[in-house]
C-alpha cells in the first residue's frame, strides 16, 4: 500500500504550518547565522557610508526605500493570505508621507509636527474611506479591507518615519547641519544588539518559552539576553561616539539600552503576530538569513518612536 502523499505546506492549516517551523534542525542554526551575518555586514556598510557622508537627501532616500519596501511586503502578506487591501493606494500614501515629512521637518524642525501629523492621519483616514466608495462589492467586508490598509500605513509608514524625525529632533550644529543622523545610527546599533542577544542566547541556552502562542522560538533566556546586549550596545556606542551623541550621558545610555531592548522585543513579537495571522514564515526573501525588509526593520518600528520622544522630552 502506497504511503499517503504529504500536502504542500501552503495547503496546510495555519497551526499545522506554524508547527513545521517550531523545531528546525540544529545544524541549520550556524548556516543561518552565517547568512544573517553576511547580510548584516552588507547593510551596516551601506548605513555607515550614508551616516558619515552627512547628506540629508541620501539619508532620507535610504529611510524611504526601507519603509516603502517594508510596506510593500506587508501588503503582499495580506494578499497572499487571501485577504484584501488597497495596495496601490497604500503605497502612494506611504510614499507621499515619507516625502512630505522629510520636506516639512527639514524646514520647520520637530517643534511644529503636531499639525502635520494630525493632517497626515486625517488624509489616511479620509482617503481609505474615499477609496472604498469606488471599490466594487466583494466577499470581504469593506471594514476589513479599510482596516488592513490603514493598519499597514500606521504600522509601517507612520512608525518607521520616526527615524526621519530623529534626524531633526536636536538643534543643528554651528554650520546649520542636523546632527540627528548619529542618533539614528545609535538606535540601529542598540536595536540590532538587542536582536543579536535574543538570537544568540535564545538559540544556545533558551529553555523556557516566552509566548509560544505567538512565537515558538522566543524564550525568556533570549529576552534577558536582548536586554543585556542592548545595554551593552548603548554603552559601547556612547564610548565610541561621545561627541556625536553629546545629548546623552551614561545614565541615559543605560536607561535607553534597557528601554530599547524592551521595545525591540515587542516589535519582533508584533511582526510574529502578523506572520502567524497570514501564515508566512518570513515577510520576504531579499535578505539571506534575515528574510524580508520588514523582518529587518520590525524592531525599529517600535524603538524609533521611543528614542524620538526620549530625546525630545528628556535628553534635550
Amino acid at each position: 500500500m502506497a504511503a499517503p502523499k504529504r500536502l504542500p505546506s501552503r495547503l496546510l492549516p495555519l497551526d499545522a504550518r506554524f508547527r513545521l517551523w517550531q523545531a528546525p534542525p540544529q545544524h541549520f542554526f550556524m548556516s543561518r547565522f552565517l547568512r544573517r551575518l553576511v547580510s548584516a555586514v552588507a547593510m551596516w556598510a551601506i548605513a555607515l557610508a550614508v551616516v558619515f557622508t552627512g547628506n540629508e537627501v541620501v539619508f532620507f532616500l535610504l529611510i524611504a526605500a526601507l519603509g516603502l519596501a517594508g510596506l510593500w511586503e506587508y501588503f503582499q502578506m495580506i494578499e497572499k493570505s487571501g485577504m484584501r487591501c488597497f495596495k496601490a493606494f497604500g503605497m502612494c500614501c506611504g510614499a507621499a508621507y515619507f516625502i512630505g515629512s522629510f520636506l516639512f521637518f527639514r524646514s520647520n524642525g520637530p517643534d511644529a509636527d503636531y499639525n502635520f501629523e494630525t493632517l497626515v492621519l486625517l488624509v489616511f483616514l479620509f482617503g481609505v474611506f474615499a477609496r472604498q466608495m469606488f471599490r466594487p462589492t466583494t466577499k470581504q467586508a469593506p471594514l476589513e479591507t479599510m482596516a488592513y490598509t490603514l493598519f499597514g500605513l500606521l504600522y509601517v509608514s507612520w512608525l518607521f518615519n520616526f527615524l526621519t524625525k530623529i534626524i531633526y529632533v536636536l538643534p543643528q550644529d554651528q554650520n546649520g547641519h542636523p546632527v540627528g543622523q548619529f542618533y539614528v545610527l545609535y538606535l540601529v546599533i542598540v536595536t540590532k544588539f538587542s536582536d543579536m542577544g535574543a538570537y544568540l542566547v535564545g538559540s544556545k541556552i533558551g529553555r523556557h518559552l516566552m509566548v509560544p502562542h505567538i512565537s515558538p522560538a522566543k524564550t525568556w533566556e533570549g529576552f534577558i539576553g536582548s536586554l543585556v546586549f542592548a545595554a551593552l550596545g548603548s554603552c559601547l556606542s556612547l564610548l565610541v561616539l561621545p561627541k556625536e551623541l553629546h545629548a546623552l550621558n551614561w545614565l541615559h545610555a543605560l536607561i535607553l539600552g534597557v528601554l530599547i531592548g524592551l521595545a525591540a522585543v515587542v516589535g519582533d513579537l508584533g511582526e510574529s503576530i502578523l506572520k502567524r495571522s497570514t501564515g508566512v514564515k518570513d515577510s520576504g526573501s531579499v535578505l539571506p538569513g534575515i528574510g524580508g525588509v520588514l523582518d529587518l526593520i520590525d524592531s525599529l518600528l517600535f524603538t524609533g518612536p521611543l528614542l524620538y520622544f526620549y530625546l525630545r522630552l528628556l535628553a534635550r
